[in-house]
Parts: C-alpha cells; structure tokens; sequence
C-alpha cells in the first residue's frame, strides 16, 4: 500500500436517483484497469454493473447497499464508494460521507438540480465533505450543462465555477474543452480510452476564451499571486490556478464543475484528473475524536502510521465468510495480529484477516495505514463502533441516523422460515440503524420499521432470497405520534396498604406542549419529595412515553413540571413515587387536550408537462398540499407534501395515470397534527383491531 498521504484520495460518488453514479463507477474502473469490461447497470449481458454485486440491485437497476472499491490512477490510490440514491437508503449515504474526504457530486444535464441531490448536499454539509460536480449525460436530448450549473448556485447556494465546455451537445457530442490548459480533449477507441488531445475549434474560441475568464476570475480569489498576475497582464501559470482551485474547494467555498457522459464514454479521465488535482488527501481534513477519559474534550487526530490507533466501523456485511466490517483508519495503523479495543463497550479484539475491497472481491493485505479505506474480517460489532489501540479511550462522533417512518408486521410460514428469519433480522438490524424490528406484545407479531415502502420490500425480498425465509406481509403501518395541545394539572396521590409497609407518595404539578421530545422541570422546594425520590419520579413520567393513554401510540412533545408532593417516612418508596408519576400523568394528559401527529412526507414527482394536472389531482386525493411546480423544459417537477398514510401504493397509480413516464421521490419531513375526521378514523380502525384480539 502507498504510504504516501498526499497520494490517497477517499471520494464517494452521490447524487439523484438515477443519474449515472454506478455507470460512472463502471467507467472509473475500467479506466483504472481494474475491470477488462465494461457492463451496463439493466446488463442485457445478464452480468450487471461490476458495483452493483446483490442480485436484487441489478433487476432493478438501481443501488441498494454502498459498494466500496479501490483503484489507481496515475500512482495515486484512490479508495471509492458508489452511494445509492433512492432517497430510502438514505443511511447509506449518511454512513459513506461521515468516512470520506471529498464527494463527486453527479447531475443530469437534463433533470438538473432533482430533489434526491439537495438531500445529498445537506448531508455533505453536515460532514463538511468538499465536492466537484459531474454534470453527466450531456449526450441526451436537452442536455443544458450552463442551466445546471446555474441551479447548483440557485437550488443548492454553491459557488459553481465551470472548468471545461462541451464540445457538441445531445448526440453531437465528441468532448470537453479543458479551460486551466486551454486544449480540446476527443475520446477514441472502443470505450472512449484514448484521449486525443488537440486544439480548440475555432467556432468553440470565443465562447472558451470568455468562460475562462469568468473561471480565472472566480479563482483569483483563492490566491493572492494569481490576482497579481491578473492585474499585471502577465501569464498565468497553469499550477498556481489549480492550487487555488484545491484551496477553494477544500474550503467548500467553491465547487468546480466538470462534464461529460459517462455512457458514451465522454470526459471521464479528466474527471479522475480532477478528483486528483481539487480533492483533498487525508492530510487536508481535520478529523476530531473525543476523549472518554477526559470529560468528552475534543482532540484533533493526525493520518500518522506510528501513533495509537484510531478507526471507525462504519458498514456492516454478512459476506460468505462472515461477517465483513468496513473500516477507516484515522490515525496510526491497523496490522494483522494487533489488539484492538472497541471504545463502546471495552471489549478486546485480535485482528484477524485485513482485506482492500473492490466490489464483492477483495484482495488481502497485511495492514491497513492512516488514512485508507478498508475491510476487517470476523469481528463482533455494530455500525458506528471506534477502535483505538489499548492505551487510549477515543470515541470518534457517530453518523446522524433518521427514525423509522413505517411499519409492517411479518409473519414466517412455517417453522424453517421463522429460524431463517430470525437469522436476517438479527443481521439487516446490525448492518442498517434505520432498519429495526420487534415483538408486539400484545399481538405477538414481528414488526419490522424502516423509511419506506421500498426499504421494507427490499429487506422482505432479501429475506426470501438470502435466507431461505418464506414470509407473508401485513398491511403496512404509519409510525402515529400522540401529543399534548395545552396545559394539563396532576395532584395525585398515591396509596396502598398491605400487610406491613404500604406504600405512599403524592406529586403535582403540570404538563404542557414542549418542542423537545421529553422535558422534565423539577420545582418541589423544601423537601416536599426527597431528593432521592426526584430520578423515580422523572422515570414514571418517562414511561408513560412509550405508549400514549388516548391512542396506545407512543407520545412527544410533553414538558412535565413538578411543583409539589408528599411523603411518609415508612411507606414512601422508589416504587410508590415511580406509580404516583403514572397516575398524575394519565390524569393530566385527558385534561391536556391530546392529539394524534402523522408522518408527513416531502414528495417531488418529475412528470412530462401533458400530465402536470393528473398528477397535482392524484396529490390533491391524498390530503396534500402542492408547495410548487415549475416547469423544466419537457419535464414538470411538483413538490409538495402528503401524509405517509395516504402513499402507500402510489408508485403503481402514478405509473398508470402517466402512461409509465413519472417517477417519484419521497422522504420524512416532519411529524404534523392529523385532521378530526381521520383521527375518528384511526380511533375506530384501532377499536376494531382490539375486538379483534380479543
């Protein structure tokens, strides 16, 4: 492995659904030798795109779990990871960027800016990741390269700064016109592998000389020397504007934007040129862990292969040879045979095999230094884990993971299934912290919860397939909130007496509507309640959480202050005070006017503009509100927002009310409250499911 930092570059490929990230992946690849054929992502060859290795990815053409890969180009090392972009494996993309150094952020030349890439980017944000920007599939009908630069800057606030021109658009296309070295780049061969290097044509002279100025201009600012030289008139050397391009961009003051196609082979090495030239190396970031042993203070880490070690686990896989977790190093060095401890619960680990992913191949290797990518075998533990050497008790930030939105409740068909079944729950909940799974109960069915109808059919589907487990599906079910719309008083006492000690205590206060999921005030004075009995009070309160009074779903948003209370010197208890908190909840919480809170989703559906007014109409059905709609040549985008309760199944009518033409994103937006009549709806709908059970 190359222990030269200034050479290894971690970079992720993100973007909108369906906008070329693996099939610019593949070309990546094949590019960098490490594929010898190139495969479509829907392969007729039946093969598949080399990144999409799980057979349900590639029948439905899109990617499913991130796939890591590594590859060289030009002796520099450079450790990739293809995200998928449906917006329902948004931990995917959550897992990748919190590991990686910069992002090659893909656009469509003719979607532009798409819902899918603006969550993308608010992820980037959140990690403080730079990026370039691919603007790919300039070879189709419409393509507009400058329009979607332009909305990097409109939709995303980016300062976009374009670094080549094309040369032809739509089927004419035939390359890029490089600005920084002025030359005209063609693509020859059978898979574009030449790159031919000529002079710029003449009709294409003006407008390159114009759009180099604007670059040259943008760019300046990120250099004094190059300012100088621009007032002066003089040259201007070609490396002192790329190294205030790097400046800019690893700043994330500015993003650099590329183009090309990666279908027909377009423009896609100097993309890896620029992934060199503009993304930073390990050295670059500043990565913080914090001491555990210190009060959590914040300590900078350093890519240096001889101190203590420090790495992330930040992806799980049950490969054929076990488990598989992806790790990156931060500092010192991960070496076959080392000890090292898991700052989560203080267990030893021996590393084992160490291995460089491409794909689902991978090659061995006896060490994995600061700064790399790679991939342990046979260690026990969960997504997120820090491991460090013995000696120091680091713990790096965990990812932001969302809560579930949906539910389903799954049931095995005979006695097989259900120890298969249990087999890949046990698994999917360790790789995916937005998938999770439980018992009811009541019903004593299993429930699985997710981010989506597509999410939760995809690990079914994968149940099927990599488990042997046959299972039948419920309806699915909205993750319903109960809360509190106003001020609700509790003075309760409570008493019982037995043989010997009894028990006693009495708590008031108040509950009120509160933004946080759960606050506890407490304002007793003068030993009212004694202090030891203040935790056992809160924990009461803190219980009836789970599952609301009113609707059995579990509540938010409830503020609990308490005031006052009694003890006795006998009978008084932890218990007694934890069930006095119980029951001045529940007499409360009627008096605080509850309500029922739904899931709310932002949905964007792209439709050609003849079905713009069936497809507002199929929203307005759905209790949703239209937040707006603009056309975009051909194409129409409506945003708007609907509860999740009204989606389920919207993939097929839409299909059908827009002749197969519209696709559509859906993601968690906010929780709101539910209108009367279909909050008597849920009342009753829960009624009967209680009979039921009965």
């Amino acid at each position: 492995m190359l222990k030269d930092l200034k050479r290894v570059r971690n970079i992720g490929i993100s973007a909108h659904i369906d906008s070329g990230k693996t099939t610019l992946t593949e070309r990546i690849l094949y590019y960098t030798d490490r594929i010898h054929q190139i495969h479509e992502v829907r392969g007729k060859d039946g093969a598949g795109a080399v990144m999409d290795s799980m057979e349900l990815e590639r029948e439905r053409g899109i990617t499913i779990a991130s796939a890591a890969t590594h590859c060289e180009w030009k002796k520099n090392d450079v450790n990739i990871i293809d995200t998928p972009g449906h917006v329902d494996f948004t931990v995917e993309v959550e897992r990748s960027l919190r590991v990686l150094d910069g992002v090659v952020l893909i656009l469509c030349s003719v979607s532009g800016v798409q819902s899918q890439s603006i969550t993308v980017d608010q992820q980037m944000k959140r990690y403080q990741v730079p990026c370039i920007a691919f603007v790919n599939k300039c070879d189709r009908s419409g393509a507009n390269p400058y329009r979607v630069a332009r909305q990097l800057k409109e939709k995303l606030g980016h300062n976009p700064v374009l670094m080549q021109i094309p040369i032809g658009l739509e089927d004419k296309i035939k390359g890029v016109v490089d600005l920084v070295t002025m030359q005209a780049y063609y693509f020859e061969g059978d898979n574009g592998e030449k790159v031919i290097t000529k002079e710029i044509p003449p009709e294409l002279m003006d407008e390159a000389l114009e759009k180099r100025e604007e670059m040259v201009d943008a760019v300046s600012m990120y250099s004094d020397e190059l300012t100088e030289l621009i007032l002066e008139e003089k040259e201007l050397p070609e490396d002192l504007i790329v190294e205030a391009v790097r400046r800019g961009t690893i700043a994330r003051e500015m993003t650099p934007v590329f183009m090309g196609s990666a279908y027909k082979n377009t423009a896609v090495q100097p993309l890896l040129d620029a992934v060199i030239k503009y993304l930073p190396s390990p050295l670059d970031i500043n990565n913080e862990a914090i001491d555990l042993d210190k009060n959590d203070e914040t300590v900078s880490l350093v890519s240096e292969f001889d101190k203590p070690t420090v790495s992330l686990a930040f992806k799980l896989e049950d490969g054929q040879y076990g488990q598989l977790t992806y790790i990156r190093v931060y500092q010192g060095s991960l070496k076959k045979g080392d000890t090292i401890i898991n700052s989560r619960d203080g267990r030893k680990v021996k590393v084992g095999r160490l291995i460089r992913m491409h794909s689902s191949e991978m090659e061995d290797v006896d060490e994995i230094p600061a700064g790399h990518i790679g991939a342990m075998f046979g260690i026990d533990c969960a997504s997120g884990d820090t491991f460090v050497s013995p000696g120091i008790n680091y713990s790096l930030l965990a990812m932001h993971i969302m809560e579930p939105v949906i539910s389903l409740a799954i049931k095995p068909v005979d006695n097989k299934s259900q120890i298969n079944m249990s087999k890949a729950l046990n698994r999917f909940t360790k790789e995916d912290p937005t998938f999770r799974t439980y018992v009811d109960k009541e019903t004593n069915e299993t429930i699985i919860q997710g981010m989506g109808e597509l999410h939760l059919e995809v690990y079914v589907e994968r149940m099927k397939r990599e488990y042997k487990a046959t299972v039948e599906t419920g309806q699915p079910r909205v993750a319903y909130r109960e809360t509190i719309t106003r001020k609700g008083e509790f003075n309760y006492t409570h008493k019982k007496q037995t043989g010997g000690s009894g028990q006693f205590g009495r708590v008031s206060g108040f509950i009120e509507p509160t933004e946080e999921e759960f606050e506890f005030v407490n304002k007793v004075t003068g030993g009212r309640i004694p202090t030891q009995y203040i935790p056992a009070c809160e924990k009461g309160f803190l219980g009836c959480m789970e599952k609301g009074p009113k609707m059995e779903f579990p509540v938010t948003g409830v503020k609990v202050t308490l005031e006052d209370g009694a003890f006795h010197a006998v009978d008084s208890s932890e218990m007694a005070f934890q069930a006095a908190a119980r029951g001045g909840f529940l007499e409360a919480y009627m008096k605080a006017h509850p309500v029922i809170h739904e899931p709310i989703m932002k949905v964007v559906i792209e439709t050609p503009n003849e079905f713009q007014g069936s497809c507002m109409g199929l929203i307005n059905q759905r209790r949703g509100i239209i937040q707006g709609s603009q056309e975009e040549g051909v194409m129409s985008v409506i945003e708007s927002q609907v509860p999740l309760s009204e989606m389920f199944g919207f993939s097929t009518i839409l299909r059908s009310a827009t002749q197969g033409k519209a696709q559509f994103t859906m993601e968690f937006s906010s929780y709101k409250q539910v209108p009367q009549s279909v909050s008597e709806d849920i009342i009753k709908a829960r009624e009967e499911e209680k009979k039921k059970k009965k």
